[in-house]
């Protein structure tokens, strides 16, 4: 390790440092728009180092900003029909994290780049499921959203799209959000570290991004009124995009 034993042996400080910035960035958009940083993280990170490190990493970054928003999330959410979607994160997760474990590191930024793909082009399309509410598709759903954070930490679309489709108070939604992903990056926490996952490295890394990435969420909190938000939207589209194509291991001889 270098930097004061920071940093993994593997990394050098130059890839730490754009690891940070790619936190910066990422953190900024979820500050303001409460979504996006593992759509822009993930692909661009995992380009420059193991994606089981950068997805640890930002599932133990990611979870410590959000732990603070839990007790009021737990007042105000619908408890009952989100622990139904819950309980769909609980098979999805492990399921998702498997997959981690075993694919190739380049197969996995291959999934990686079209799971955020597909993503992008499901919050373009302003998605919102208007149909009845059914254990089921809630379960499904679920599941799906699991198996992306078990994958990559990128299940945030297919939940967003749901639950602000429902006609219930915007603040319960949120809610509902903030604490199916409390549940989901528990489940998350468990299987990573009884896969090894959740290690030294992502541990001691996370304590050099984790700031980086903590200034970068309330600098986006902080521009929240003061900018359009239909422009930061546009543009945290835009950096999602790129980060897709820039993240394609087909390039890697061209940008790396």
């Amino acid at each position: 390790m270098n930097l004061a034993g920071l940093i993994p042996a593997e990394l050098s400080t130059f890839a730490a440092i754009a690891i940070c910035a790619i936190a910066f960035v990422s953190g900024t958009a979820r500050g303001f728009s409460g979504f996006g940083s593992a759509l822009i993280f993930m692909p661009l990170a995992s380009s420059i180092a193991a994606p089981k490190l950068v997805a640890a990493l930002l599932l133990i970054i990611d979870f410590v900003a959000a732990a603070p928003l839990l007790p009021n999330a737990w007042k105000q959410a619908d408890r009952k029909a989100t622990a139904v979607m819950v309980a769909g994160a609980l098979i999805g997760v492990p399921v998702g994290t498997y997959f981690l474990t075993r694919l190739d590191p380049v197969t996995t930024r291959w999934i990686i780049s079209g799971f955020v793909a597909a993503l992008l082009v499901l919050l373009l399309s302003g998605w919102r499921y208007r149909g009845k509410e059914h254990a089921s598709i809630s379960v499904g759903i679920g599941g799906l959203a699991g198996f992306c954070s078990g994958l990559a930490q990128t299940g945030g679309p297919p939940i967003v799209g749901y639950w602000l489709g429902r006609p219930i108070p915007s603040v319960i939604a949120r809610a509902n959000i903030l604490l199916f992903f409390g549940a989901s990056d528990f489940f998350s926490a468990v299987a990573y570290a009884v896969s090894g996952l959740i290690n030294s490295d992502a541990i001691l890394l996370a304590l050099v991004v984790g700031p980086v990435y903590a200034v970068g969420v309330w600098f986006g909190a902080s521009l929240f009124g003061r900018a359009s938000e239909n422009m930061f939207r546009a543009i945290c589209y835009a950096l999602i995009a790129a980060a897709v194509i820039i993240g394609l291991p087909a390039l890697d001889g061209v940008l790396r």
